[in-house]
């Protein structure tokens, strides 16, 4: 077991080059149809400047989106990437007291392979609601019709059928060979090192992606991440990590400039952290409109300004 004096400068990990993935925000017009042509560029622009894109996460609204609309984004991530990789919400939405949906898992699975993507497994109650020991069963079953795919811990906070495993449960995790990694969303800095330790002496090669938007130099112990905060500046964020990976001291202040940029982005309501995103992305002139999706949260026309704000700091960090 690990134990709760476990000390985190030990994990420290100058140099280490970064794995980074990022949730792609599905953009709309004012009058909310999905601005694909804005999609698709940000898309590429994620990919080329290293971060993998993944598409239908919360940042892409796979909770409030169609079935035709999430098939749509895995299609024109394809066509976009030409082959290139990318990673995608397998996403099931059931009711309290539902059993584990093994087929609508599997059915995801098979759409998001058939156009290239690696899957991102979402909870769901069906699938949390069972004892761990069902719970390590089902995520091999999952192993055995896909040949890699990525986890996922959600807490509550976030969504009301996401559970944090405990650690005995997630050493079960770590056996199943075709998961690659899984993204830790609990925003505690002391379960994910303690994550990162056991992920150390058990299966180096397990990628213990960070969610925590609060807590972005995660990645100085260990963590790779996969956050909705890096879609806001994909560029400056392969830049920090750049920085970290040659030793510059830059990293520091400019992941600070980030997590300012995370904080306001996602303080509460946290789920309007997308419609920030638009403005951010509207702001660089990236997307022509910050509309977030029409049933979305939205933050008050005065955040542009502090966005405008920190936007100008970053520009003028990247200029020199």
């Amino acid at each position: 077991m690990i134990e709760t004096a476990l000390n985190p400068l030990t994990l420290l990990t100058p140099g280490r080059t970064i794995t980074g993935i990022s949730a792609i925000l599905l953009p709309f017009h004012d009058d909310g149809a999905v601005d694909w042509d804005g999609f698709c560029a940000h898309v590429a622009r994620t990919a080329q400047a290293g971060l993998m894109p993944a598409v239908n996460m919360d940042t892409g609204y796979v909770n409030m989106i169609d079935v035709a609309t999430r098939q749509t984004v895995l299609e024109r991530t394809r066509e976009t990437l030409s082959g290139g990789a990318f990673a995608a919400g397998a996403f099931v939405g059931d009711q309290p007291g539902d059993p584990w949906n093994r087929d609508a898992y599997f059915q995801q699975i098979t759409l998001i392979e058939a156009q290239g993507g690696t899957p991102i497994i979402f909870q769901s109650y069906g699938l949390t609601g069972q004892s761990p020991e069902q719970l390590i069963a089902a995520y091999n079953e999952i192993g055995r019709h896909c040949s890699r795919f990525i986890a996922f811990e959600l807490g509550k906070m976030f969504a009301p059928f996401g559970s944090i495993y405990d650690l005995h449960t997630y050493a079960g995790l770590l056996d199943v060979r075709e998961c690659i990694g899984a993204k830790h969303s609990s925003l505690s800095r002391q379960l994910e090192w303690e994550r990162i330790d056991m992920r150390n002496r058990q299966r180096p090669d397990f990628k213990v992606f960070t969610g925590n938007d609060l807590a972005v130099d995660m990645v100085m112990y260990g963590s790779d991440y996969l956050l909705g905060l890096s879609t806001f500046a994909p560029d400056l964020f392969a830049k920090r990590d750049a920085m970290w990976a040659s030793g510059d001291a830059g990293f520091y202040e400019l992941n600070d400039l980030i997590q300012y940029l995370g904080f306001f982005a996602f303080r509460a309501p946290v789920p309007a952290y997308k419609h920030s995103a638009a403005q951010f992305l509207k702001l660089r002139g990236w997307i022509g409109s910050d509309a977030p999706h029409p049933l979305a949260t939205r933050r008050p026309d005065s955040d542009m300004a502090i966005l405008r704000d920190i936007l100008e700091r970053l520009e003028d960090m990247e200029d020199r």
